[in-house]
C-alpha cells in the first residue's frame, strides 16, 4: 500500500510532466503571423505556456475575444496537423515518478489546461494511461471547462466518481495559475521550479523543489 503522505495526486502537464516548448513556439508564431503579430521571442514564452491559449492571445497579443477564439481554431489546427506529440519531451525522471506512484497505490489524475484530446493523446504516447484513473483537461473551445480552478474540481470529482480518496489531495504544477486552482479548492500545490514561470509565481505555493529527487521525497517519501 502506498506510502504517500497524499491520498491522491493531480499533476499539471505542460511545464511538470512535458516541455512541448519547441513545438508550442513554432505554432506560435505562425498563428501570430497569420494574424498580423509580431511572433514571440523564446523568452516571451513564459507568459504563453500555462494559461488557456484563448485568455493568451487576448493578453500577449491584445486580441478581442471574438478575434482569439479564432486564432485558437488556427492554432488547433497546426496542432491538430503536427500531431499532439510531435516535439515534446518528458522531463527527465517525471514519468519514472507517476509510474512509482502508480505501483505504491495512489490515484492519479491530470488536472491540464490543454484541450482533453491532447492530454490523452500526450498520456498514451509516453505510455502513462495505466498510472492515471483518469485525465482531466479544458473542453476542446477552451471556454466550457478552462480555469485551473474548475479542472481541479473536476479532476477531483472525477476520481471521486471513481471509487478513489479525495480528503487528503496535492497538486504537482509549475505556475501561478496551479497555486490559484489548488488554492480555490483546499488543495496544497507542489510548485515545481522546471517549468515555464517566473519565481515569484510559487511564492504562495505549499512547497516549491528544484528537482524531480526533491518532488519524490514529498510524495512518497525516502
Amino acid at each position: 500500500m502506498s506510502h504517500s503522505p497524499y491520498s491522491c495526486v493531480l499533476w499539471d502537464v505542460d511545464g511538470t510532466i512535458v516541455d512541448a516548448s519547441v513545438g508550442i513556439l513554432r505554432r506560435l508564431n505562425t498563428a501570430l503571423t497569420h494574424f498580423g503579430h509580431p511572433a514571440p521571442t523564446r523568452e516571451e514564452l513564459v507568459h504563453w505556456i500555462g494559461p488557456p491559449m484563448f485568455q493568451s492571445f487576448q493578453d500577449q497579443a491584445g486580441m478581442t475575444p471574438e478575434q482569439s477564439a479564432e486564432a485558437v481554431a488556427f492554432y488547433r489546427t497546426l496542432g491538430k496537423a503536427d500531431g499532439y506529440t510531435t516535439d515534446v519531451a518528458t522531463y527527465p525522471g517525471v514519468t519514472e515518478l507517476i509510474n512509482e506512484l502508480h505501483a505504491a497505490g495512489v490515484p492519479q489524475a491530470t488536472a491540464s489546461s490543454k484541450p482533453e484530446n491532447q492530454v490523452d493523446a500526450l498520456v498514451d504516447h509516453f505510455g502513462l494511461r495505466p498510472a492515471f484513473l483518469t485525465t482531466v483537461g479544458a473542453t476542446p473551445d477552451e471556454a466550457t471547462l478552462a480555469s485551473k480552478t474548475d479542472i481541479v474540481a473536476e479532476a477531483l470529482r472525477r476520481l471521486r466518481d471513481l471509487g478513489a480518496d479525495t480528503s487528503n489531495p496535492v497538486l504537482v504544477g509549475d505556475r501561478h495559475h496551479d497555486v490559484e486552482g489548488g488554492a480555490a479548492n483546499g488543495v496544497p500545490v507542489i510548485f515545481v521550479e522546471w517549468g515555464f514561470s517566473d519565481p515569484h509565481e510559487g511564492d504562495d505555493a505549499a512547497f516549491r523543489v528544484g528537482s524531480v529527487p526533491e518532488l519524490r521525497t514529498l510524495l512518497i517519501g525516502s
